[in-house]
């Protein structure tokens, strides 16, 4: 079916049809909602060559990593969601890597002038973060995975970072415990500030004293968590619960209390967050792993959703999600050691 068939079957001009199905703002909804319904139920699908050049657009959506501290599993799973969604709008998703902030600022600038996508993600930002200031003088559209604080609206999704943590950590609080680790992701990235704020203020809550001894920053890997975690269980009086960053920080954290000869949820408590990894359950871990959960492949779906409509023309204002996270309770979160 041609552009012209459809147009004619539904009694409209083709550039009506191409607009609605393009997501022009002029066009009202309940026009693009029936063009877009015929041309489902008829199996009509734009050629996508003949798409760019109606619309000037590149038909791509970029991203830039910085290296080893962002290409990992949980990028692998939100650009798992990002690309399904992407994929059923024919629109690719272009990676450039980097090994420096300096060559993250030199990638923007060059994709702006290149004009070889047309839009970004920009993810893991800080509280004033620069690069989204850099991208809207540079009039690039992007969303935010995440937030930050600067004087222009922009476009958003973030989880309840604070709240997840508050809840997780009055828990721990809850089941006697005083001596709690908070495992937090690198200073100043927005999602780590509003994690402390959460693990502060349940202390706070209960007159808990905090300790600088028990929180540690760092990347997310077994590794780091493992040494960090190892370190903290040497210290007198010990920790007895640790929240962890991530499932990754987790897994390092369950190696230190094994190698301490303790065992986790009677000796040592945790709770992780946990991103829902097809291949790390947590529902089949032994013990089963207490988690904030909270899914970043649906995270990737749905920013690929609020980048079309971004480009459809809908203000970066009007784009803002805040997303609740669950606390799920399993075996590994147990009772102070000699209050059972």
């Amino acid at each position: 079916m041609r552009l012209k068939d459809l147009a004619e079957h539904l009694g409209l001009s083709q550039t009506t049809v191409s607009r609605a199905l393009n997501g022009y703002p002029e066009v009202n909804e309940a026009t693009r909602r029936r063009v877009a319904e015929t041309a489902a139920r008829l199996g009509y699908r734009p050629n996508a060559s003949a798409l760019r050049l109606a619309t000037g657009r590149s038909g791509a959506v970029g991203l830039v990593l910085r290296g080893a501290e962002e290409l990992g599993p949980h990028m692998s799973e939100f650009l798992a969601g990002m690309s399904g969604r992407m994929g059923t709008e024919e629109i690719d998703i272009i990676v450039t890597t980097v090994d420096s902030y300096a060559e993250e600022v030199a990638a923007y600038r060059r994709i702006a002038a290149s004009q070889k996508v047309d839009a970004i993600v920009l993810h893991s930002p800080t509280l004033r973060d620069e690069r989204a200031e850099m991208l809207l003088d540079l009039k690039i559209p992007f969303v935010l995975h995440g937030r930050t604080n600067i004087d222009k609206s922009v476009a958003w999704l973030d989880i309840d970072n604070t709240g997840a943590v508050e809840r997780a950590t009055s828990h721990l609080l809850d089941l006697g415990h005083r001596r709690i680790v908070l495992l937090n992701g690198l200073k100043g990235r927005t999602f780590a500030e509003h994690r402390e704020i959460g693990y502060l203020a349940a202390l706070s809550a209960r007159g808990v004293p905090f300790d600088p001894a028990l929180m540690g920053n760092s990347v997310f890997t077994d590794e780091v968590a493992f040494r960090l975690a190892q370190a903290m269980l040497e210290l007198r009086p010990r920790p007895t619960a640790f929240l962890a960053g991530s499932m990754m920080t987790a897994l390092g954290v369950f190696r230190a209390i094994r190698q301490a000869g303790l065992e986790l949820g009677r000796d040592v408590s945790m709770i992780a967050h946990d991103d829902v990894f097809p291949y790390l359950n947590a529902d089949n871990m032994y013990p089963s792993m207490s988690t904030t959960r909270s899914s970043i492949r649906q995270a990737g779906m749905r920013i690929g959703e609020l980048i079309l409509q971004l480009l459809a023309g809908k203000p970066p204002a009007d784009i803002h999600e805040l997303w609740p996270v669950e606390l799920v309770l399993r075996e590994s979160s147990g009772p102070l050691p000699g209050t059972r």
